[in-house]
C-alpha cells in the first residue's frame, strides 16, 4: 500500500479491543443497503461487533444522524463542504454505483432499448406517453415497439436515486432542468405510478407492462431486470456494468481534487455510464459520544481496508485508491467534544504503525 494510503489508514484503524462498543446502528440509503449488509456480516465475523442497519432512505438516515439517534447515516446525495459545516457532518464516499433505466415491454428483447438523455427527459416530464412514438422509434430500427402507453414509476419518498437521476436529466435537457432541476423528491405529473423504496419500484415494473423506471444497478441484475441503453457524453450507447461506473469516477473531481460533492453524471469516456453515482456515509464532526462514533469509523475504515471483495459481490464498485486516500483525510476531522482527534488517538493503537 502506498505511503499516503498507509498514513491515512493508521490514522483511522484502532486495534478492534474488547472495549469495542457491541453494535453500531446505522440508517439511510436503500441503494446502499446490500453492500453495508454484506460488510457488517463479515465485520461481526471478524469482530463480534454487530451493525445495525436500516434501509429507510436517504433523507430519512441523514435527518437521523444530524438529530443524533444513530451512528453513521448513509446518503446517496452529496454535500457541498458549506452544507456539510452548517449541519456539523463529515460526508464521505463508500463504494459507486449506478441509476439504471429499466423497462417492462414484453416484445423488446432483454437490455436492447435504447433511449437517449433527451428522449427520457420528455418521457419522465409527461411529454411523451408512446412507446411506438416516432421519437423512441428513431433511435430503434429494427425493434417492432409495443403500441403501448408509456407508464412511468418514480419514487414517493426521499431518494437520493431519484437526486441522481435529476441530475442527470438536468445536465442534458433544458426543459427539465427548468422544470424540475436536481432534486432528491418532487411532484411527478399526475398519472405516474409511486413507489416508496426500490423494492417496491421492483414489484411495480414486474407488474406492469409499459413501464419504465429508474433504480439502482444491483437491484437491476438482483431482480433481473431489463436495462435501458443510454447514449452517453462520448456519443455512444452503453450498458451499465461496473468498468462503465469506475471510468466516471476516474473522469472526475473525485478523483482528481478530491471534491466529493462534485457530480459523476455525464462524464466524459467512451465506455462511461452517464448516470453513475456515489453512496456516503454521515458522521458528526463533533461527536457528542465519542465511543460510538469511534466505533463507527472503525467499520468504515474496515470496509475500505478489507471490504473490496465484498463490494463487487454486491455489485458496487470499490473506491479507486486515490479517492480512498482523499475519504481517509475527511475522516481524520473527527472529534470529540473534547477537540480530540479520535481518528489520531486511534493511530497510537494500531500494530505496526510507522510514520
Amino acid at each position: 500500500m502506498p505511503y499516503k494510503a498507509a498514513f491515512a489508514l493508521a490514522a483511522l484503524m484502532p486495534f478492534i479491543s474488547p472495549l469495542a462498543s457491541a453494535q453500531v446502528r446505522g440508517a439511510g440509503s436503500t441503494a446502499a443497503a446490500p453492500v453495508y449488509q454484506i460488510w457488517a456480516e463479515s465485520y461481526k465475523a471478524s469482530t463480534g461487533v454487530n451493525i445495525a442497519y436500516e434501509a429507510v432512505g436517504s433523507s430519512e438516515g441523514m435527518k437521523r444522524i444530524r438529530d443524533g439517534g444513530i451512528d453513521f447515516g448513509a446518503s446517496d446525495v452529496p454535500l457541498s463542504a458549506s452544507e456539510a459545516k452548517r449541519v456539523h457532518l463529515v460526508l464521505v464516499p463508500t463504494v459507486v454505483t449506478a441509476a439504471v433505466p429499466v423497462v417492462n415491454l414484453p416484445s423488446v428483447a432483454q437490455g436492447q432499448l435504447r433511449l437517449t438523455g433527451d428522449v427520457l427527459a420528455k418521457i419522465f416530464l409527461g411529454k411523451l406517453d408512446a412507446w411506438d412514438a416516432t421519437e423512441i422509434q428513431a433511435l430503434n430500427p429494427g425493434i417492432s415497439l409495443p403500441k403501448l402507453k408509456i407508464r412511468p414509476v418514480v419514487r414517493a419518498d426521499g431518494s437520493g436515486t431519484t437526486f441522481h437521476f435529476t441530475d442527470y436529466l438536468s445536465n442534458v435537457s433544458d426543459d427539465w432542468k427548468i422544470a424540475f432541476g436536481t432534486k432528491s423528491s418532487l411532484s411527478w405529473p399526475v398519472g405516474f405510478l409511486t413507489a416508496k423504496g426500490s423494492d417496491e419500484v421492483v414489484r411495480a415494473v414486474r407488474s406492469t407492462p409499459g413501464t419504465i423506471a429508474y433504480i439502482d444497478y444491483n437491484y437491476v441484475l438482483d431482480a433481473g431486470l431489463s436495462p435501458v441503453q443510454l447514449r452517453n457524453a462520448a456519443g455512444n450507447f452503453v450498458t451499465a456494468q461496473v468498468s462503465s461506473f469506475r471510468e466516471a469516477v476516474l473522469n472526475s473531481d473525485w478523483n482528481r481534487k478530491g471534491d466529493f460533492s462534485s457530480s459523476l453524471v455525464n462524464r466524459p469516456g467512451r465506455d462511461t455510464w452517464p448516470i453513475t453515482m456515489g453512496t456516503f456515509v454521515a458522521v458528526p464532526e463533533i461527536s457528542k459520544s465519542a465511543k460510538q462514533t469511534l466505533a463507527a469509523l472503525r467499520f468504515v475504515t474496515w470496509g475500505y481496508l478489507r471490504g473490496d471483495e465484498l463490494a463487487r459481490r454486491a455489485k458496487f464498485v470499490p473506491l479507486p485508491e486515490r479517492v480512498q486516500a482523499n475519504a481517509y483525510r475527511e475522516l481524520a476531522r473527527v472529534t470529540d467534544e473534547s477537540g480530540a482527534m479520535i481518528g489520531l488517538q486511534s493511530m497510537a493503537s494500531t500494530p505496526g504503525f510507522k510514520p
